[in-house]
């Protein structure tokens, strides 16, 4: 699927602080138990912090015990696209925005029900959004 938020690296710079940008736009991983929303629990959704889709609900976020936040599965599917990531000589699934293939974080298949897997994803790729301020 093509990214329908397009900007060049130069705008990516500008709109991301540097963390942010070392994890959307150049598929950086957080240090575990770092992130400010691993030990996160106000009800609300996780927005992507480039482009600003909702993500994921506070509702799927479960504790994982890996130091990332974890979530049993996207708002809509169509919202996060997966490809397979051979990095670090391993075979992952990567978890990116469908919207604008910003870099999120994994997706593993070792969570709780009803979906199975844990989408594991960087606190830097993320902006919280409290549900009261919808």
């Amino acid at each position: 699927m093509k990214p329908t938020v397009v900007k060049t690296e130069r705008e990516w710079r500008a709109l991301l602080t540097p963390t942010q940008y070392a994890v959307c736009r150049c598929s950086a991983t957080e240090r575990a138990f770092t992130g400010r929303y691993w030990d996160h629990h106000e009800a609300g959704r996780y927005a992507c912090a480039a482009c600003g889709v909702d993500l994921f609900a506070a509702a799927d976020k479960y504790e994982a015990g890996t130091g990332w936040p974890s979530f049993t599965r996207p708002i809509k599917p169509s919202v996060v696209s997966e490809q397979r990531d051979t990095s670090l000589d391993m075979e992952r699934i990567e978890a990116c925005c469908a919207a604008c293939a910003s870099h999120l974080g994994h997706i593993y298949p070792d969570g709780p029900q009803p979906t199975g897997k844990r989408y594991s994803i960087n606190s830097a790729a993320l902006n919280f959004r409290p549900a009261t301020a919808r």
